[in-house]
């Protein structure tokens, strides 16, 4: 164990260097600003393979990644995921992870971590997950983890995700289904104090789409 645990640094580092390349070649659009993305979503596993090609050891995709994001669960045992992992230039890499695969999903260069988290969920629930050529689908999650506790902020990325679809009636049905017309946010707000394993934080709450305007 003593052996491969400096192996194992190594072989992290080689991969790290490898996506930090990988990152530098994604492209910019008006929809995804302030994101690079690739053409299209690329396979984490076959990424590691590529950057490892020779090498009989193996990391996985665990040892590379920074932090998490957040996570969906349904009754099903079905998952979806989004987490992290930072470059060597500081890059944020963004990927997200089902029962099948894990893709990289694009790239961001801020300095906090804790705004490009933002950053990036408020893109995936406008854009339904397009901006990042996934779409974000399976119903109404039972439950939630997130590293993100401003519960304020999560609401109005969940409104953004689901108002308009059918998951809103499904949302409202469980929360105030005798009352008509109530706002949705409202709905949102309830039904997260149900399904979020995440403390509640208290304190202002900054609106990143804000930030993104002002750059």
């Amino acid at each position: 164990m003593a052996q491969w645990r400096p192996m194992k640094r190594l072989l992290r580092a080689h991969v790290l260097e490898a996506l930090d390349l990988r990152a530098k070649q994604f492209r910019s659009r008006e929809d995804t600003y302030p994101f690079r993305v690739p053409h299209e979503p690329l396979p984490l596993h076959a990424l590691i393979e590529e950057a490892l090609a020779g090498d009989p050891e193996r990391i996985g995709e665990d040892d590379i990644r920074s932090r998490f994001i957040i996570s969906l669960h349904w009754h099903d045992g079905a998952t979806w995921a989004a987490w992290v992992t930072t470059l060597p230039s500081g890059i944020h890499l963004y990927c997200d992870a089902d029962a099948h695969e894990t893709r990289v999903l694009g790239s961001l260069k801020r300095g906090s971590a804790l705004e490009a988290d933002h950053f990036f969920l408020e893109l995936l629930a406008e854009s339904r997950g397009h901006a990042f050529g996934i779409e974000m689908a399976g119903g109404v999650p039972d439950r939630i983890r997130a590293s993100i506790t401003d519960r304020g902020f999560l609401a109005d990325v969940f409104v953004e995700m689901f108002e308009g679809t059918p998951e809103q009636a499904v949302i409202h049905a469980a929360g105030h289904p005798a009352i008509e017309g109530i706002d949705f946010r409202a709905d949102v707000a309830l039904w997260l104090d149900r399904v979020l394993v995440t403390p509640q934080q208290s304190g202002p709450r900054r609106r990143v789409r804000r930030l993104r305007d002002e750059d």
